[in-house]
């Protein structure tokens, strides 16, 4: 791809996010760093980069909230590629007690933000002739826990929402695809021990969790020229945990 835009990556002050934020500025990407409220964790993960030789900035955004998106992208200038990452709690709870506005928790992050996203950069993308898309998706849509209702129902959304705008966006050249994690652990996973996930790792062909690097090796694929004709596509990196 050119080198017209930058690559926004929201939620982006630690876990995934700062790990996929040093994989693109690795690949050439003016990174912009989203956060929320970590701005000492974002100005690490900029410092870091710019110690490697990219190009980073922190900016600051409720990327749920519509005027501060309009704001970020009308600072951060034209965006080429867009990692949704953000996201919020994700409690668990039964069925019968799983609340209308615990759903609209989880929709806010995974349709509302992206939608937010994609009117703010789309025309960017289409001044560009080029774009790319990517949500991070989740295997859960998959596993369909039970206790999770809310969260699955809003990712098995997210999923579908990637899929229509495939379909409405290939005419400018823009991509939309999901790459959904499986159990990746985090900081916010705080320490997963070799007996907590021993029956999960059981499960994974591979014989292993994976790590935040196999994610970021497989969004920085799907936003380079290399992934120029896949589009609408969910790629599902756990293992073989499940199988789409």
């Amino acid at each position: 791809m050119t080198d017209k835009g930058s690559a926004l990556v929201t939620g982006a002050s630690r876990g995934l996010g700062a790990h996929i934020c040093r994989r693109l500025a690795a690949d050439g990407w003016p990174v912009v760093v989203n956060y929320r409220s970590d701005a000492d964790g974002a100005a690490r993960v900029v410092a870091g980069i710019e110690a490697a030789g990219g190009q980073a900035t922190a900016v600051r955004a409720d990327v749920t909230d519509e005027d501060s998106v309009r704001r970020m992208v009308a600072e951060i200038g034209p965006v080429q590629v867009v990692v949704v990452n953000a996201t919020g709690p994700q409690p668990a709870a039964p069925a019968e007690e799983t609340t209308w506005q615990q759903h609209l928790d989880q929709l806010t992050f995974f349709v509302k933000s992206p939608t937010l996203l994609l009117q703010a950069t789309l025309p960017h993308m289409k001044q560009l002739g080029t774009g790319r898309f990517i949500h991070i998706g989740s295997e859960m849509v998959e596993r369909a826990l039970p206790g999770f209702s809310a969260y699955n129902a809003a990712k098995g959304a997210q999923l579908t929402l990637a899929r229509t705008w495939a379909r409405e966006l290939g005419v400018h050249n823009v991509t939309v695809n999901v790459v959904a994690p499986g159990w990746i652990p985090v900081e916010r996973h705080g320490e997963v021990t070799e007996d907590d996930s021993r029956d999960y790792v059981a499960g994974v062909p591979l014989g292993r969790l994976g790590t935040p690097q196999d994610i970021a090796d497989v969004v920085a694929f799907v936003a380079s020229d290399a992934s120029r004709f896949v589009t609408g596509e969910r790629i599902t990196v756990n293992g073989g945990f499940t199988t789409d």
